[in-house]
């Protein structure tokens, strides 16, 4: 075969298992894992010893705010940091972009301001907002792999919260399209129902913030969906989990048989709200961080299988908006360049394998977005996308490793477990040992069929 590369490896990531072994590579596919010893004649081979090959990390969950905030963010900068941190595709969230994603102008204007800046694949979500629902399936038929919609205030008014009556409207076109519609799934009337005791609260406090986001929010808001999604039989993902209470409604939507997915992200399974210093406004993220109690159940959840992945909720913005109390700096964090070691290192103590991670970072994403047929595992015909990592090292976390565009992270002094030795996309090389060789390759990818 012509091109046919071969990269060996004691530690192959695949569906399967770990296995030792060489992936063929050939125009930018993966051909076959084979044995050592069946390596053809004819391959251009490269060892990387016991180093892990694991699959490109797959991030449904990620806001690179361009066009209109590429101060915040933008392609080049986030689509770096995304190979860096192993990540081969990212799905970008329709906030906060000006203008949101939220009609095809608006879609085509983001496939414009990406063009030749993507050093990794791209997708992107849909919103559902205030009286857009007769945009839902034009947008579905340009191309979006779903949709989006916040159920409380996003933090930028371009992008409007909805309500049931607007989700009644909604929901019949997105069942129709046969895409997910992904929750930030917190109601105001929780929030609302305390906010009168914090009035006159120390918003310099982190426990200010915890109490101001109570996990009634997050139950309300999800038992409300479920309830919608029993009517309108539309594939529901809840994303940001932050509340391990709410793992009972999800276990038992998921026993009822409905089509409801979940996800958590590094923040809520690396952190501990006893552990934030007062006045530390990089923690501050919506739904918030919350106790080790509260971490360790969310850990038993993805060892159930109750919630199906890990992705970052990457969501930066310029330095000077993270300053001032918990109660008006931005809320977000930006992890996409560590996301992969932040799991490693809590998940390898806690006696998961690589093949965890493969699941939670690249396959179950992958699947979500429709794109689990070409994406999200080491397997024939996919996208030859993979992470040459070194699971033993170990280092820690300064400016110069998170090549998003500002530095400005929590996980900055943190010791972690794990480096990405490199990144591969369709088989070339777009991530090594701190430095973007070649060509931006990123394209945009859509779905193949829209399933049943």
């Amino acid at each position: 075969m012509v091109g046919l590369r071969a990269f060996l490896s004691r530690r192959i990531v695949t569906p399967q298992g770990v296995r030792p072994g060489a992936v063929l590579v050939a125009e930018g596919k993966f051909h076959a894992i084979v044995a050592s010893d069946a390596i053809p004649h004819d391959a251009v081979l490269e060892d990387f010893g016991d180093l892990a090959l694991l699959p490109g990390l797959f991030d449904s969950h990620v806001h690179i705010n361009e066009p209109g905030r590429t101060e915040w963010e933008g392609f080049r900068t986030a689509t770096r940091a995304a190979a860096a941190g192993g990540f081969t595709t990212l799905v970008d969230m329709p906030l906060n972009s000006v203008p949101p994603t939220t009609n095809v102008a608006a879609l085509e204007a983001k496939r414009h301001a990406a063009l030749g800046q993507c050093r990794v694949d791209l997708g992107a979500w849909g919103g559902v907002v205030h009286n857009n629902q007769n945009e839902i399936e034009p947008l579905a038929g340009a191309g979006v792999l779903g949709f989006k919609c916040f159920l409380v205030h996003p933090g930028v008014d371009e992008f409007t919260m909805v309500g049931e009556r607007e989700l009644r409207a909604a929901l019949p076109h997105v069942a129709k399209t046969g895409l997910p519609l992904l929750v930030h799934a917190e109601l105001p009337g929780p929030i609302e129902a305390g906010a009168g005791d914090l009035e006159r609260g120390d918003w310099n406090r982190y426990g200010t913030w915890l109490r101001s986001r109570p996990d009634e929010a997050e139950l309300a808001a999800i038992r409300l969906m479920i309830s919608l999604c029993r009517k309108y039989k539309f594939r529901l993902h809840i994303v940001h989990v932050a509340s391990a209470q709410a793992v009972a409604l999800l276990c038992a939507a998921r026993k009822e048989g409905l089509p409801v997915t979940s996800e958590t992200c590094p923040h809520y399974l690396h952190f501990a709200a006893e552990d934030i210093a007062d006045g530390a406004t990089q923690f501050k993220c919506a739904p918030p961080i919350r106790t080790r109690a509260n971490r360790e159940q969310l850990w038993q959840a993805l060892r159930d299988g109750v919630l199906d992945m890990i992705v970052t909720d990457h969501s930066p913005c310029p330095p000077d908006m993270k300053l001032g109390t918990f109660q008006t700096a931005w809320g977000g964090i930006a992890s996409l360049s560590m996301a992969l070691p932040i799991i490693w290192t809590e998940a390898s103590r806690r006696g998961f394998t690589l093949a965890d991670i493969a699941r939670w970072m690249a396959q179950e994403s992958a699947h979500l977005a429709g794109l689990g047929d070409r994406k999200g595992a080491i397997a024939k015909d996919r996208d030859a996308d993979f992470v040459v990592f070194d699971a033993e090292a170990e280092f820690t976390v300064t400016e110069d490793r998170l090549h998003h565009r500002h530095a400005v992270s929590p996980y900055l002094g943190e010791s972690l477990r794990g480096v990405v030795k490199r990144t591969y996309l369709r088989g070339e090389l777009i991530f090594e040992e701190g430095t973007f060789p070649g060509e931006n390759r990123g394209i945009e990818l859509q779905r193949s069929a829209v399933p049943v």
